[in-house]
């Protein structure tokens, strides 16, 4: 998942503050102002075109400006465009969940829908907290959540409690739940021993885990809770193979649920429709956003497995959980129609391919630079991590601002990226993210590359000169 840069202060735009009474991210600048959008690009009031190469925060899956979401949610507003969850339903909201369970092949049952990612993993942890209460015998002394270190789960406390990111989580420290706990990444680049093979290094992190339950408490611990392909936290960084299988054994011998965070890595974004399809895994609660209504609308998803739900319905009969917007009926529409369109114009084995060219082209442009140390990724999902040396992987300062540079540089030159801070340990380390649109042209991936490339050269032959 995504979330603000962990260093608040770091302008993510070059503009000189105005009159706005917003209160954007930044105090000191002013964001770009955006009129409107087409395809892959952004149209600023300057007249200004920018290739939109990380679909905002790797939203905008299906690009900007598609008519036929327009038309979708101008027939449902024409029809109403709210109800109260409690109490209805719709026609939308039925269709979107039904054809999510069906691209699980029914691995999950059920799905509830939100308004953001943030809400979605507070959504999770509390239906990992009811699935055990509701249980025969029920076991109530589980509350205690496991997640690993250079995550992000999202903004609210909850989320931010279950995150492990240093620098997102400082200011809120006191404000935590107690009941967290966390483990090592899995990020072979900057985790992995010279010594040990990839399956050593998987068979590490299973004992780390299984001692973490064991010290919390076998019978203590509610989920162990993973990005699938970690997001703007350490730049799209894939699981070692065979990490999650050997994670979902140690949560199944403990009774252990796996929560999955796909709000930034799913909805094809990775070259399948869930990215957990090709870890031959599945979670028993996963989540959903971004690119589910691909920016049309605010809306996110939880989706449940056959397993905790029959222990609602054996239960109570209730998930005691509610919001305003919940099962938004305009959302619901908006993200039913980019959900077809990502189906009717294949975008999911587009991405895939699309991917491959991406990934022969980064490294192909970025590979030698001295100051790339790693590119990693998967499907239209890369990042790109810069290091003072590439033998010792040395990361630059937060103070360097390395990332930031790149990014304004890139703006400047018409291409927008993601960057990201705190990539090494949570504090120091660098890296820009890449997630455009699923439909993307070969043009744009060698325009976006080639930009990307003489920002980096600009960037580091200032620091040199």
């Amino acid at each position: 998942m995504d979330g603000a840069l962990p260093v608040d202060d770091v302008p993510l735009t070059v503009t000189k503050p105005g009159r706005s009474s917003i209160l954007h991210r930044s105090l000191t600048t002013e964001p770009l102002h955006v009129v409107s959008g087409r395809g892959s690009y952004l149209y600023l009031d300057n007249g200004r075109e920018i290739l939109d190469a990380s679909s905002g925060a790797a939203v905008a899956c299906i690009g900007h400006g598609d008519d036929r979401v327009r038309k979708a949610m101008m027939e449902q507003m024409s029809k109403v465009s709210y109800i109260h969850a409690q109490i209805y339903t719709s026609e939308p909201a039925e269709k979107l969940a039904d054809l999510l369970v069906k691209s699980t092949d029914n691995k999950m049952s059920h799905v509830l829908f939100m308004s953001s990612g943030s809400e979605a993993t507070e959504t999770a942890l509390k239906l990992a907290r009811q699935y055990y209460l509701e249980l025969k015998p029920p076991q109530p002394d589980r509350c205690i959540f496991i997640s690993r270190r250079q995550s992000y789960h999202g903004a609210t406390l909850a989320g931010l409690a279950v995150s492990g990111h240093k620098a997102r989580r400082a200011n809120y420290e006191p404000l935590m739940l107690p009941q967290m706990r966390q483990v090592s990444p899995c990020n072979i680049y900057r985790y992995g021993r010279s010594t040990e093979t990839a399956d050593d290094y998987v068979a590490r992190l299973a004992q780390e885990l299984e001692e973490e339950i064991m010290a919390a408490g076998s019978n203590r611990v509610c989920a162990f809770i993973a990005e699938t392909v970690v997001g703007a936290t350490t730049g799209c960084m894939p699981p070692v193979a065979g990490y999650f299988r050997a994670m979902k054994r140690i949560c199944e011998k403990y009774g252990v649920l796996l929560i999955l965070d796909e709000i930034m890595c799913g909805n094809g974004r990775c070259g399948s429709m869930h990215a957990w399809q090709a870890e031959g895994v599945t979670p028993d609660i996963q989540t959903l956003g971004k690119g589910l209504g691909g920016g049309y609308q605010p809306v996110a998803a939880v989706l449940l497995s056959p397993k905790v739900h029959g222990s609602l319905h054996a239960g109570t009969g209730s998930f005691a959980h509610g919001q305003t917007y919940q099962s938004h009926v305009l959302g619901c529409a908006a993200a039913l129609e980019v959900q077809y369109i990502i189906q009717s114009d294949n975008l999911i084995a587009r991405c895939s391919d699309s991917g491959n060219h991406l990934e022969y082209s980064l490294h192909r442009s970025l590979g030698s630079h001295p100051n790339v140390g790693n590119i990693r990724g998967r499907g239209l999902f890369w990042g790109v991590e810069f290091v003072k040396d590439k033998g010792s992987k040395e990361p630059f300062e937060v103070s360097k601002g390395i990332a930031n540079a790149v990014h304004l540089l890139a703006l400047e030159k018409g291409v927008a990226v993601y960057p990201g801070v705190g990539t090494a340990d949570g504090v120091n380390g660098d890296h820009v993210l890449v997630a455009p649109p699923y439909n993307i042209s070969q043009e744009d991936i060698a325009k976006m590359v080639d930009v990307l490339r003489d920002a980096i050269e600009e960037v580091f032959r200032s620091i040199v000169d």
